[in-house]
């Protein structure tokens, strides 16, 4: 009874590494707050006003006549080019928006010819996804306004990591606009509004900025991993709202569209993510604002992110400025976390989905990250880095394969017993635990191997899903890809057959290697008596296998190798506790039982 016990737990505890994350684990760290329904407002100054709580005058984009190509748009007015060492693009100079965004140093496929990553799109395009910076109008200020039909002018042709680049309008009442425009070799923006009154007329005017997104892009839809707006607010923390959930949310008071407000906030950051890139609008971290997750209806989907800061007061014949930064780029750890310290940005860190595990899974793929610029594969990386969790879980894992060991050492003992007391259960089950307090045995240490494996696999799962230094790392051989399955298949003959079989059919090498080393690791332990038991234990290498194809092939290295290691430890322990290993006793019956069936 107890071995069927021990039994039933260990398939539990793999049904729950290799299943159950897929549903829990990339649950938000922190459940967004409700909106609070009084807006505090600011303190009287001469010239701050309260912040804005009118989403009615928040701008939304809704296409006109039709949509335009991607290149049709680009080419449709006048641009200013960005060249820095990892972006390319332009700037529309209708509208100033920020539209035009590629990066240099990532492709769509392993192909090093393959077209270069695209996230944003100019307005209007069946795709468009882009950022936009206005002056919203306070009430009482009537006064003409840049919009997305303004045309700027430029003061240089390229925007660079050395050269800003500054645009200015004169709306004809006595007001000058101009917004300087600067990035850094890195993805981040920084866009300063500057409004100088000219003539005797004052105007309250509130710095806004929004991040506009047409059409749901196609997300791999699991916990394991978010994908829509994402922000830290302030003091209500972590916010995060998928595109489903914002099409289905309650209507946003006083505006168009469906979503969730959040008020009076400092510091932070607001923007859309996705598996790889993310696009961010960053406040000043000292100035209160106002933020908006909405989904809005159109011609398809428009998936916006608005940011209004405290409504600023221009005195006749004087100025004010408005700063903030924008992220446009991949969701590279390094440089997040560099953005966040030297920035000061509040938990920028959290742009990347690092899930429950985070206290684990980042120092996990920091180390793998140390081992990485060590061999120069991250494949080898996580073969170093599997060691040194096992070296690190030693002690306990010891424990564990020792107390098996005196399990198996007193068999007999534990077969005496139930043939003492055939009809008695109870009976066997008080005999059996005086042998293991008398023999000081705990009779589920043997699930402690696995237990202590579970942080470690779902750490690495994520490491390899979620992180874009993943993306495309090769290892060694056939394996280009760590993050992508193993794109081998038996069932192609590795190649040989030409065509692609169904995903539940990719059973690539590695798979089966992991497949081979757990059937090894059951080996090593005596056929349970029960039949049920021993089919269980007979199919379950073959479930695992057909399970961990479909996974990312660093996994599946991870997973066997660990396997491997797994089958040597116990191997020395039990020789060391004097225990005889049924390995190879457990092999020669199994294939003299194929033979058998076969003849």
């Amino acid at each position: 009874m107890q071995d069927t016990k021990n039994l039933i737990l260990a398939i539990a505890l793999s049904v729950a590494v290799l299943v159950g994350w897929q549903y829990y684990f990339g649950m938000p760290l922190l459940e967004t707050k409700k909106q609070s329904d009084i807006v505090a407002k600011l303190p009287d100054q001469a010239q701050t006003a309260p912040l804005a709580n009118t989403p009615a005058a928040l701008p939304t984009t809704t296409p006109a006549g039709g949509f335009a190509t991607r290149e049709e748009a680009l080419a449709a007015g006048p641009r200013v080019k960005i060249d820095t060492p990892k972006l390319k693009g332009s700037i529309a100079l209708t509208g100033g928006d920020i539209d035009d965004v590629a990066f240099k140093a990532y492709r769509e496929t392993v192909d090093p010819t393959s077209p270069n990553i695209i996230l944003f799109s100019p307005d209007r395009t069946p795709d468009a996804y882009f950022a936009r910076f206005f002056w919203l109008a306070a009430p009482g200020t009537k006064i003409a306004l840049p919009s997305s039909t303004t045309v700027w002018q430029a003061s240089a042709s390229a925007l660079t990591e050395k050269q800003p680049l500054v645009l200015t309008w004169d709306n004809g009442q006595g007001f000058i606009f101009k917004r300087e425009i600067a990035v850094d070799d890195g993805y981040m923006f920084t866009v300063t509004d500057t409004v100088t009154s000219t003539g005797t007329t004052e105007a309250t005017l509130i710095p806004y900025g929004g991040i506009e997104r047409f059409n749901k892009p196609k997300v791999v839809g699991t916990y394991v991993l978010h994908e829509g707006f994402v922000g830290f607010i302030g003091d209500q923390g972590l916010a995060e709202l998928t595109y489903d959930k914002a099409d289905k949310a309650d209507p946003v008071p006083g505006a168009s569209g469906k979503g969730t407000q959040y008020k009076t906030a400092t510091g932070g950051f607001a923007g859309i993510t996705d598996k790889y890139w993310a696009a961010a609008l960053v406040p000043d971290q000292a100035t209160p604002y106002d933020a908006v997750f909405r989904s809005i209806d159109g011609p398809g989907k428009i998936y916006q992110v608005d940011m209004t800061q405290p409504a600023l007061t221009v005195a006749a014949g004087s100025s004010v400025t408005s700063a903030k930064r924008l992220f446009v780029g991949a969701k590279e750890v390094k440089t997040v976390d560099g953005y966040a310290e030297t920035l000061g940005i509040k938990r920028f860190d959290l742009l990347i989905d690092w899930g429950w595990f985070y206290f684990f899974t980042k120092p996990l793929f920091k180390m793998m990250e140390f081992f990485y610029h060590w061999t120069g594969n991250f494949g080898f990386a996580i073969l170093i880095v599997t060691v040194l969790v096992k070296a690190a879980f030693f002690p306990l894992a010891n424990k564990s394969y020792a107390s098996m060991a005196k399990m198996k050492a007193v068999q007999p003992q534990m077969a005496a017993i139930r043939e003492r007391f055939p009809d008695d259960k109870v009976k066997q089950q008080q005999e059996l635990m005086e042998l293991y307090k008398k023999e000081k045995i705990n009779p589920i240490a043997g699930c402690w191997p696995m237990l202590i494996q579970i942080p470690v696999f779902f750490s690495l799962y994520k490491v390899l899903y979620v992180t874009i230094e993943m993306r495309h790392a090769p290892f060694i051989g056939w394996i280009h890809d760590l993050a992508s399955p193993d794109p081998t298949s038996v069932f192609t003959l590795f190649g040989l057959i030409p065509w692609t079989p169904p995903t539940i059919m990719m059973i690539g090498i590695w798979p089966l290697i992991m497949g081979v080393t757990m059937f090894v690791q059951m080996k090593m332990n005596p056929a349970p008596p029960d039949p049920v038991q021993q089919a269980m234990f007979s199919w379950m290498p073959v479930m695992f296998t057909f399970m961990l194809g479909s996974f990312p092939a660093g996994l599946v290295i991870y997973w066997s190798w660990n396997n491997t290691l797994s089958v040597t430890q116990q191997y020395l322990i039990m020789r060391r506790h004097g225990v005889k290993v049924e390995l190879w006793d457990n092999l020669a019956k199994t294939f003299a039982g194929l033979v058998r069936k076969k003849s």
